[in-house]
Order: structure tokens, then C-alpha cells, then sequence
């Protein structure tokens, strides 16, 4: 898919019926709120990561040259809902109706840290695509089905036509292809499929068989059932999410294991980073489409320096409690205000005087709104870097990043722009046989 081509059109038999929000219409990536570059992966002039190897150096880390991204220019709206993290809005408050931005809304204003108002709270963002229990693409999955059937019946198994079918489901066709699979054949696919399979190459297979939804509400009871933690788990799966997809995430946890997810996580995690990811998980955080209030980011700006800087014990309960409440669109200005006024980026500041999963999550939150692209094509860098491949990171990653075809899209440009090598032929040559055909075939 090129850069500025919409995506496929909707299957046979249109979108989903009235009643719930049709499929998003995924805009390219983007700096945020602006109009999407041309000619390839442009990143958001933000501070915060360095240049990669070998290259230039590049806007990650040098200091922000005027407003951050995300300052539109008029008539330009705000992109639409993409998966697994909110939508980037305008930086400032726009005029009332501009933008997509909602009118002032009536009644008393929030309360923000340090006395500043603020406004109440936008209208919320819908689940992303595969996040709504129960719903299906319309049309006829029976050949998906009966290809997936006969590629695991009798002897042996065809892996080339399981990864063909699977990986150019969008997760509502998924979910009708699994729906068509049990009525016709009267046999469970994931079932199926997991008896046939093993490996990472199974591991992938079935988190795309559950879809987004079902295969996020697993990882996190992964991520916290037995002994230790799988921090990096939670980061990926809960921070910088929708109120909207966070509370389907709760709903679908308490479905499939019969527990409360925020007590499971309240009882993995300590001190301060469990009161963090409990404001998190509470999905309470401010709608993108609340407008900026600037005196309530600038006294948040003052809170966050006067809680770190020169104190013997950093006051990282109210970092917490600003960073889980602000939207994407408020930490960008949070993030550029902290700067202009500190000549010192926000990202530096957070490694040098917090530490541990706190340091880790704090940044994935920042880097989340800052530039989501870069963000995941770190992360994949991370699962392959060093001595050994971390299969069960990688597969994890990739198979959560290709529901949305749009943004991996946007991720591959990245991870080319900030480590100068293809990630496809990056991740060919640290995994092999079928986990591999299927790892390149979710790349696309």
C-alpha cells in the first residue's frame, strides 16, 4: 500500500449494520493534526529519541522549533481513530466548531492540578476497529473457511494457505471467518489450528485467530499471572490507549478468565507505578477531543519540574496522576511547553530522575503521543537487538501492529528512517521457517 492510498474498500455487502460505528477511515500517519506528508515517512519535529545508527543527525534530538506538530493549519481536521492508541488532535485550543473540535460544553469546569480549570470533558471516542464484543464483517466467509479446513485436514498441513487466509483479515473479518468456520464445519478453528501448529508460528497464528480484542485481554493476564512481571507487557497492551478500548479490554478480561483486571494488576504491581496504571485502567483520561486549556498545561508543566528537580525524593505520584489523565494531544503540549519554558526536553528529563518500569512507562505514554511510529519501530529494534531474538516480544508486536495496515505502513518508514536498514529484511534474517513466512506476511 503507497503512502497516501486509502486502504482497501469494504468487503461485499458493505459495512457493519447501523447501530455501531462503521469501519474508521484510517487516515496515512501523519504529524499530528497536520496533513500527511507526501512522499513517505516525515517524523513530528519533536525532541526525544536519538538519530539511529549510522544516520544524521535528526529532529529526535533537537529541540522543537516552534509550536510541536499538531498545530493545524485551518480547515484541516483532526485523523481518525486508528488501533491501539487514540487519536493525535490539534495542539492549542481552537476556536469553537474548528478543527472537528467540539463547541464549549456547558456546566462547571475540572479541576487541574496547581487550581487550573479544566474544560469538561469532549465527546468520547468510539472503540477501534475489533474492540466491540460480538461484531462481524457482513458478507459470505465460507471459502476462507473451507480453504482453512482443508488445509489441516487429513495428513500433514498446509502452513502457506493458513498464513494467506489469516493475514489479510481486517479483525471483523476475522471474526466473521471464525464465526463461518464453527456454523459450516462445526469445528473451532482456534482449536483446530493449535493442534496442527506449534511454536511462535502457533503463537501467532491463534493471536490473530482471537483477533484484537480477545488476544489483548490474554496478554495482560499473561503479562501478570505467575512469577515477576511482564512489564513491557503491560505498557504495550494498557498505556496510551482509548477510554473507549480500555473499558472493552476490562470487559472482555472479566469474560474470558473470570477475574477483574484491575485487581489483578493492582495486586502485581507496587508503590507508584501501580497507582499509575490503576489511573490508567480507571479509563478516565481526557477525550482528544477536549480542547487545550493553556493555563492548566502550564501549571501541569510547573508541576512536573517542581516534582523532580533539586528534591532529595522525587514526588512521582503527581507526574503519575498528569500523565494518566492528559490525552495524546494535551501531553504534546505538555511535552512543548515544558521545553520552552525549561530549555529542556520532557523525554531527557524523565530518564535522568525516574527510574525502573515508572521511567519506562512514563516515556512509552510520551512517545505514544509524540510520534506513535517511531515509538513501535524501537520496540520491534528492541525484541531483535542483542544476543538472541525475543521471539514471543516479536510476535506479540507484530501481530498487534498489522490490524492496522495504515500504521505499520507508517512504522516500516520509520524504523527505515531512524535505523537506515528494511525492517522486513531485518526481520527475515533473525527468524526462519514458517514463523518467518508468517512474521513477513503480517509486515506485508
Amino acid at each position: 500500500m503507497s503512502y497516501n492510498r486509502p486502504p482497501p474498500g469494504p468487503p461485499p455487502g458493505g459495512y457493519p449494520p447501523q447501530g455501531h460505528p462503521p469501519y474508521p477511515q484510517h487516515q496515512p500517519y501523519g504529524p499530528p493534526g497536520g496533513p500527511p506528508p507526501q512522499g513517505g515517512y516525515h517524523p513530528p519535529q519533536q525532541s526525544g529519541y536519538p538519530p539511529g545508527p549510522g544516520g544524521p543527525p535528526g529532529p529526535y534530538g533537537a529541540p522543537p522549533q516552534g509550536p510541536p506538530q499538531g498545530y493545524p493549519p485551518q480547515g484541516y481536521p483532526p485523523q481518525q481513530q486508528s488501533y491501539g492508541y487514540p487519536p493525535p488532535g490539534p495542539y492549542g485550543q481552537p476556536p469553537p466548531g474548528a478543527y472537528g473540535a467540539p463547541p464549549p460544553q456547558q456546566g462547571y469546569p475540572q479541576q487541574g492540578f496547581g487550581g487550573a480549570p479544566r474544560p469538561v470533558q469532549g465527546p468520547p471516542a468510539a472503540p477501534s476497529l475489533g474492540y466491540v464484543p460480538n461484531q462481524t464483517a457482513p458478507g459470505d466467509f465460507t471459502p476462507q473457511a473451507n480453504a482453512l479446513r482443508k488445509a489441516m485436514k487429513g495428513f500433514g498441513t498446509d502452513e502457506a494457505t493458513l498464513i494467506s487466509v489469516l493475514v489479510a483479515l481486517d479483525p471483523l473479518q476475522m471474526a466473521s471467518v471464525r464465526e463461518a468456520y464453527t456454523r459450516h464445519i462445526n469445528r473451532d478453528l482456534y482449536k483446530d489450528v493449535k493442534s496442527e501448529t506449534g511454536g511462535y508460528f502457533e503463537q501467532g497464528l491463534l493471536a490473530i485467530i482471537d483477533g484484537p480484542l480477545v488476544n489483548d485481554a490474554k496478554l495482560v493476564r499473561d503479562a501478570v499471572k505467575g512469577l515477576g512481571t511482564k512489564e513491557w507487557l503491560l505498557n504495550d497492551v494498557l498505556l496510551g490507549r482509548s477510554n473507549a478500548d480500555l473499558r472493552e479490554i476490562k470487559n472482555a478480561y472479566q469474560r474470558l478468565h473470570n477475574r477483574s483486571l484491575q485487581k489483578d494488576v493492582e495486586d502485581d504491581l507496587s508503590a507508584e507505578t501501580k497507582n499509575l496504571f490503576l489511573h490508567v485502567i480507571s479509563a478516565t483520561r481526557h477525550e482528544e477531543s477536549q480542547p487545550i486549556d493553556h493555563n492548566a498545561i502550564e501549571s501541569e508543566v510547573r508541576s512536573i519540574h517542581g516534582a523532580t528537580s533539586g528534591r532529595v525524593i522525587n514526588n512521582v505520584a503527581e507526574i503519575c496522576a498528569i500523565f494518566a489523565k492528559s490525552s495524546d494531544n494535551e501531553l504534546r503540549a505538555i511535552n512543548h511547553t515544558f521545553h520552552q519554558r525549561y530549555n529542556s526536553d520532557l523525554e531527557k528529563h524523565i530518564e535522568k530522575n525516574i527510574s525502573g518500569h515508572m521511567k519506562d512507562a512514563l516515556l512509552y505514554m510520551l512517545r505514544t503521543a509524540a510520534d506513535p511510529a517511531l515509538r513501535d519501530a524501537i520496540a520491534l529494534e528492541e525484541a531483535m537487538a542483542g544476543a538472541g531474538t525475543k521471539d514471543f516480544k516479536l510476535v506479540v508486536r507484530i501481530v498487534r501492529l498489522h490490524w492496522n495496515k495504515v500504521h505499520l505502513d507508517q512504522v516500516k518508514k520509520a524504523y527505515h528512517h531512524h535505523y537506515k536498514r528494511d525492517l522486513r529484511q531485518r526481520v527475515q534474517g533473525e527468524v526462519s521457517g514458517d514463523y518467518q513466512k508468517l512474521m513477513l506476511g503480517l509486515l506485508g
